[in-house]
């Protein structure tokens, strides 16, 4: 019979197979990017579910690498988005009765409702290549979980710029962890006639897909006043002293980002 228990949960001695702790609550100032100032912290959630043996513990999606030390020695390491909006991550303790701690965590993302995961496969980086007729645009949990090199693997393509999470390739290949799109056209981004270009083409989002660029997205975008997501997609790529302007055409069957959701480089 289910018992509820209302107590201070560090003074709790559970005597069940796994514990369950939930920690998105933020406490005090800030993003709450420091979880050992959680009530209760961190350190505590993760000594508890050792103790049990088996279990997990909710997060927020976007700790820095220092917050959690090595993913706090999980099994496995679980970036959950939904409706391309990264919602959770989920550390997992004791999987499938294992006894030895693996070498390190195994990274997935899981897009809910459809509940496809992909895993990590231990893939270096990819390389930068020339920008060709598709680009993919990974979904946030593939990008938080850096499993980019599993999904340009399985499209058979490259990275549109150094750092950044953007996938071209030559050929479609459709994949539920990430948006196809169309390349239409390629140009330079201080071009005079640019601005013009857009407006005629109707721009539905405006996405800095390459880190470091030092544009000003917010006010791009106002000038371009984007109104429909379903339209044209400008991603501004390449580097400070070239950058570059993709327009491209989503395709249609794949999955598309909310209407002005800003692309930055993990």
């Amino acid at each position: 019979m289910l018992q509820l228990n209302c107590a201070d949960i560090t003074g709790f001695d559970s005597q069940g197979e796994a514990v369950f702790i939930d920690l998105m609550r933020r406490v005090g100032p800030g993003e709450g990017r420091d979880p050992e100032a959680y009530d209760p912290p961190l350190s505590w959630a993760l000594d508890r579910v050792r103790t049990t043996g088996a279990g997990w513990i909710r997060l927020a999606p976007g700790l820095p690498d220092e917050a959690v030390p090595d993913l706090g020695r999980a099994d496995e390491a679980e970036w959950i988005s939904y409706d391309g909006e990264i919602q959770e991550v989920v550390l997992w303790f004791g999987l499938l009765g294992r006894r030895t701690a693996l070498p390190a965590p195994v990274r997935k993302a899981t897009l809910p409702p459809c509940g496809v995961s992909l895993a990590g496969r231990g893939l270096p980086e990819p390389a930068v290549r020339p920008v060709g007729r598709y680009l993919y645009e990974p979904d946030p949990a593939v990008v938080h979980a850096r499993l980019v090199a599993e999904v340009a693997q399985d499209v058979s393509g490259g990275l549109a710029d150094e750092g950044g999470p953007l996938i071209t390739a030559d050929e479609l290949h459709h994949t539920p962890f990430a948006t196809a799109y169309e390349i239409t056209d390629v140009l330079p981004f201080k071009s005079a006639a640019l601005r013009a270009t857009l407006r005629e083409r109707a721009v539905g989002r405006v996405a800095v897909a390459a880190p470091g660029l030092g544009i000003v997205l917010d006010e791009f975008r106002r000038e371009l006043a984007p109104k429909d997501p379903g339209a044209a997609t400008v991603f501004i790529t390449g580097t400070t002293d070239r950058p570059t302007v993709l327009i491209a055409s989503p395709i249609l069957g794949t999955p598309t980002p909310r209407n002005g959701t800003a692309f930055a480089g993990s």
